[in-house]
């Protein structure tokens, strides 16, 4: 005779784990999707306008310095990359 609690056990078992599994794939294609969109607007100047070239030089770097970013010999973009990323927290 089949015992159907454990039938049921691993009916919900399987559900669970299938559940949290594409609970997580989606989590990491939502993540991967915003890593591409970060990518294509820091990829030039031109498209990261409002933050690169709108903004002044100084400010930028006094507030990565602030941050405890290095900013000698690093481009105004490099800078303003890891300052979004680092106050963002968008990844």
């Amino acid at each position: 005779m089949v015992d159907l609690q454990k039938r049921n056990f691993f009916r919900r078992l399987f559900r669970e784990t299938v559940g949290k599994a594409w609970t997580e794939f989606e989590r990491g294609l939502e993540e991967a999707q915003n890593k591409e969109k970060l990518d294509s607007f820091f990829k030039s100047y031109e498209s990261s306008y409002a933050l690169t070239l709108n903004y002044p030089d100084d400010i930028l770097i006094e507030s990565a310095r602030l941050e405890g970013i290095d900013v000698e010999g690093r481009d105004k973009l490099e800078i303003a990359r890891e300052l979004f990323e680092k106050k963002g927290d968008f990844l």
